[in-house]
């Protein structure tokens, strides 16, 4: 399945005597940079019926013309599985990601992801770059994600992201009692040994991360963290390299550490706890089609909210 582009619009006087790609861009906004480009390449998008490279100089007046049939973007299969939508309308979906569902098919996991779930939900999204999936979330972790329905969409999120301008506000239980809160400016990359692992390494990616304490334990902290940026495993990454490790994280977590002659229900609690405590709580947007601002909160999954009261018997077992 596909959908057919056609689009048209002449060059007004100011964006006369400029490139054809730089030009396309700015008629047409709803596409990105690189898929016009290739339009351009392909001959999909001309000028006054002519084909043109994408660094030709093109005249006010001129007509510029589009039309491309968008290819489908995957060979993925569409599956029901039940999603948690907490908001849809024709342009995006939001959803509140369960924890175990893997974002997006991979080796080991070639279906029963939320990708197949939002190709059964709205089968348009064959047409949109990874289903319409802008951002992602680890398998365990829970929380709040966007979802572009529309080549539109989509490329307005994407710049959001990219300028960072979208609110990601993740609340976590480390491992640690932080005495204040404080931002985690360092680069992350990939582990030099192990290839499956993300680590702060000189030369990678940059990656910032804002936290605060939201409750004190005797051993651990609620905490709550705003990405700035957006990398594979950032929070967990950021946080254990400056000792507060997650909570359940089997990868980056450390050694295990409880409170002191800790009550042996909470011992266990957080020795078995299934998975990283992580959760995305808030998502905060423009609207791509109406620019108007809004934000979603989801709230703490029920493993996340006995552990925290486990703890804070804890605390108040010790006063």
């Amino acid at each position: 399945m596909s959908d057919i582009i056609q689009l048209a619009a002449e060059v007004p006087f100011d964006l006369g005597g400029q490139r054809l790609d730089q030009v396309a861009a700015q008629l047409f906004p709803e596409h990105s940079r690189s898929r016009l480009a290739g339009w351009i390449k392909d001959g999909r998008l001309t000028v006054d019926g002519a084909v043109l490279r994408p660094r030709d100089i093109v005249h006010a007046g001129s007509r510029l013309a589009l039309e491309a049939e968008q290819e489908v973007q995957g060979e993925w299969k569409a599956q029901a599985i039940e999603l948690n939508i907490v908001y849809e309308d024709e342009h995006i979906l939001v959803i509140d990601k369960p924890a175990g569902l893997v974002v997006h098919p991979a080796a080991g996991h070639q279906d029963g992801t939320l990708l197949n779930a939002l190709l059964h939900h709205v089968p348009a999204l064959v047409n949109v770059p990874r289903a319409g999936i802008v951002h992602r979330l680890d398998k365990d972790t829970t929380g709040l994600m966007v979802v572009a329905k529309t080549l539109e969409a989509h490329t307005n999120l994407v710049a959001q992201l990219q300028a960072r301008t979208v609110s990601r506000i993740y609340e976590a239980i480390v491992v640690g009692v932080i005495t204040s809160g404080g931002t985690i400016t360092a680069p992350i990359g990939r582990h030099g040994t192990q290839r499956q692992k993300m680590a702060v390494v000189v030369g990678g990616k940059p990656a910032i991360s804002h936290y605060r304490v939201l409750e004190r334990f005797r051993s651990h902290t609620h905490t709550r963290v705003k990405l700035e940026t957006g990398r594979t495993h950032q929070i967990r990454v950021h946080m254990a390299h400056v000792g507060f490790p997650l909570v359940g994280d089997p990868v980056y977590g450390g050694r295990f550490r409880v409170p002191p002659a800790a009550n042996p229900t909470l011992v266990e609690s957080l020795r078995d706890f299934p998975r990283q405590a992580l959760h995305a709580r808030f998502l905060e947007l423009d609207h791509p089609a109406t620019g108007v601002r809004m934000k979603w909160e989801s709230p703490l999954p029920d493993d996340f909210t006995w552990l925290l009261s486990l703890l804070r018997q804890d605390n108040e077992s010790f006063v």
